[in-house]
């Protein structure tokens, strides 16, 4: 099982209004220049919605929020795993997290890119260097 494995960083922020409210909050990070690995929009109430933003350049994305008025919460770690596309991959990966005793606290995941996948586990700081040695054997 070869992986593509990138510690990255990420921050959250929570905004007044519906899902819908990522066409504002996203153009005002791309007027920063900001390019993205990820992102995650989830209600948190009838009328606030949380991002997740993975930046490709976090200086960039944090410069550009504080020139906006953007709060941002983070960094907060998480790795990004591309992998190709084989039944059991992601049951894989969680057995070797699991023997090294390293918690996953949340992931999510998309399949089918280029006949491969992608994953993010948020993990803590101190267990992404731990779980990509432990995933690179």
């Amino acid at each position: 099982m070869a992986l593509d494995i990138l510690q990255v960083e990420y921050y959250t922020t929570t905004v007044d209004g519906q899902i819908t409210s990522a066409s504002k909050l996203l153009s005002t990070v791309a007027g920063a220049g900001v390019d993205f690995h990820a992102f995650k929009a989830i209600p948190v109430a009838p009328d606030r919605t949380q991002f997740t933003l993975f930046a490709k350049d976090s200086s960039k994305m944090v410069d550009g929020a504080k020139k906006s008025g953007l709060e941002l919460d983070g960094p907060s770690s998480a790795l990004l795993i591309k992998g190709d596309e084989e039944a059991g991959a992601l049951a894989e990966i969680y057995e070797k997290l699991s023997q090294a005793g390293i918690q996953v606290d949340e992931a999510c995941g998309i399949a089918d890119i280029h006949a491969g996948y992608g994953v993010i586990l948020y993990l803590k700081q101190e267990d992404c260097g731990k779980a990509r040695a432990v995933l690179k054997m």
